[in-house]
């Protein structure tokens, strides 16, 4: 099994919640799959300030105000699943 954290083993994981699974994401893969493309870009309200804007890689800052999103990529087509790392979150997509 690969070290992307799949397995039940590990704490978080692709299905995780909030800063846990933007962590994950940008974690995965040596932070491969953070800038990665999306297969199909997500149409996405940010959880910060409420802008709507198209998630196109797997981690990507709001354009307006740069709140952290994620989606990981078992998920990646649903835009329900996208997560919001909080307003205190300082890195850098």
């Amino acid at each position: 099994m690969c070290d992307c954290g799949s397995d039940s083993s590990r704490r978080g994981g692709p299905y995780a919640t909030g800063r846990e699974l933007v962590e994950f994401v940008l974690a995965a893969h040596g932070g491969r799959v953070a800038c990665s493309p999306l297969p199909n870009a997500l149409e996405v309200r940010c959880q910060e300030c409420g802008r709507e804007f198209v998630l196109q890689t797997f981690v990507q800052g709001c354009p307006s105000c740069g709140g952290v999103h994620a989606v990981s990529p078992p998920r990646a087509n649903d835009p329900a699943a996208v997560q919001y790392a909080g307003a205190d979150f300082g890195a850098a997509a």
